[in-house]
């Protein structure tokens, strides 16, 4: 499995999460929290105090006309030189139109 790099206030979302997997697997406790320490141990959380200015400026530039609460998604993905892995289409073209194609891509 691949390792991935999320903002450290991602880990805020971690029960809803949790929850969401639980009911779409049916998994039994011990079965969802070894399944959730495997997901969590290939996560890098990543402090936001870390992404220089001049990726928090450009994330700004890139995302404050299609989704100014983005903007600190695409800053650590600019950071690190990293594919954004996201759904939102509207913040997929936006990005495009303004020359960022940087995207995770899923098969599927």
């Amino acid at each position: 499995m691949s390792s991935f790099t999320a903002r450290s206030t991602s880990w805020l979302s971690y029960s809803n999460t949790r929850s969401a997997i639980a009911v779409a697997s049916a998994l039994e406790e011990s079965a969802l929290l070894s399944l959730l320490h495997y997901l969590l141990s290939h996560i890098r959380f990543f402090d936001e105090d870390a992404i220089g200015i001049g990726s928090w400026t450009e994330a700004w530039r890139l995302c404050r006309d299609v989704d100014e609460n983005d903007v600190a998604y695409v800053a650590l993905a600019l950071e690190l030189d990293a594919e954004l892995w996201t759904s939102d289409k509207k913040l997929k073209l936006g990005l495009r139109k303004k020359g960022f194609a940087h995207f995770f891509k899923t098969t599927g």
